[in-house]
């Protein structure tokens, strides 16, 4: 198949999943065919049939914002008809799914058929999306879709809450994936000397230090944690709460044992050090980071909100707590890291349940409805 993908090339979840999954389908045989304005940070390595097609905007003073969704359109269109795409696959309905639409219309216009399929990953729905001022917008473009994916039965359930009129819509949840065979990290964790001591255990945290990701309660748990069990705090990322941060551990005076690595593209080995994740988010409508992290075998602190509990499995992969329960989730680390017998059972379990969301689970499920909805659009 000829298959196009429209997703943002940032650190986000959906665009990494977006593109891990174009990557996975070339290497099934598909040309793949990325439409975005900049490469994808996880697309550092070009095969015979993945393409990169940038989608540039016009620096017109007119526009006080650059109209990006006519741009992309345009793009798609262009794509579609000189690589006859046979379909086209959008992640995130901002404005991703309007724009398909748009392309869909614009070629129909010349006889050519094109598909498209929306994904949706969480944040599009659950805060941008339920803007009102969206509203009628997003609905729109769901319906018009020629199927529709959720990364999460929360997700789908949320969609369903937040836009009324997409009721009717039949939405297919496939869940988000890891790539298992990328987190053999024998060699990795020999470096981790350079985090800490032996005696000492690793909390790593991951995120874009949003504000729905609460990182102070990372920090607020483990200044609890350390005064039972000698540990370190490693954070991955940056964003606007980051100042906030170090605020924080000054004030708790945890600024020592905590080691803040920035922005890294592929965080991989840095999980492979860890005894444990921790995820307290306000939201997450699925938590790659969280399945990331059991997939090189380290046990999840989280919260019980969104699609978390979906992976995250209470007792076996990791603990589940409440928002903002600080307390609770200081609790389940110190049970989990106090014995090491716990520990092990707590890291092997968090790899099996991993194993469910490998991409040969995932992949064929993708290509089964992308080959459905080619059929019908030949109809």
């Amino acid at each position: 198949m000829n298959i196009g993908i429209v997703c943002y090339p940032t650190f986000g979840g959906s665009g990494v999943v977006a593109t891990e999954l174009g990557k996975a389908l070339a290497q099934n045989g598909h040309n793949v065919h990325f439409i975005t304005y900049s490469q994808p940070v996880r697309l550092s390595v070009f095969s015979g049939n993945i393409f990169y097609h940038e989608v540039t905007i016009s620096d017109y003073p007119l526009f006080d914002y650059p109209p990006y969704e006519l741009a992309l359109a345009n793009k798609i269109v262009e794509v579609a008809k000189y690589n006859k795409l046979d379909l086209l696959h959008v992640h995130y309905a901002i404005p991703h799914a309007s724009a398909a639409y748009m392309a869909k219309q614009m070629l129909a216009a010349e006889n050519i058929s094109l598909p498209f399929i929306t994904t949706l990953h969480g944040t599009d729905i659950t805060l941008v999306g339920k803007d009102a001022s969206f509203e009628t917008a997003i609905s729109f473009a769901i319906n018009e879709s020629d199927a529709v994916t959720a990364v999460s039965e929360s997700l789908k359930q949320d969609t369903y809450f937040y836009f009324r009129n997409v009721a009717k819509k039949v939405i297919h949840v496939i869940p988000n994936f890891i790539q298992l065979d990328q987190y053999d990290f024998v060699k990795a964790k020999k470096d981790r000397s350079l985090y800490a001591s032996d005696k000492q255990k690793i909390l790593v945290h991951v995120s874009n230090f949003r504000k729905v990701k609460r990182v102070e309660d990372v920090l607020r748990m483990f200044d609890i944690v350390r005064k039972k069990i000698p540990s370190r705090l490693i954070l991955v990322g940056d964003g606007p709460e980051r100042s906030n941060i170090d605020r924080l551990c000054r004030e708790l005076d945890t600024c020592a044992e905590i080691l803040s690595l920035g922005k890294i593209v592929d965080p991989n080995g840095i999980l492979a050090v860890a005894d444990l994740f921790v995820l307290p988010s306000e939201t997450e409508s699925f938590g790659l980071a969280a399945l990331e992290a059991m997939a090189a075998r380290v046990p999840v602190i989280s919260t019980n909100t969104g699609g978390l509990p979906e992976i995250n499995k209470q007792g076996f992969s990791g603990m589940l707590s409440n928002v903002g329960d600080v307390e609770d989730m200081a609790k389940n680390a110190i049970h989990i890291l106090g014995d090491e017998k716990v520990l092990e059972e707590f890291k092997e379990n968090a790899h099996k349940q991993a194993e469910k969301y490998d991409i040969r689970n995932i992949l064929p499920i993708y290509e089964a409805l992308y080959r459905e909805v080619i059929a019908k659009a030949k109809k």
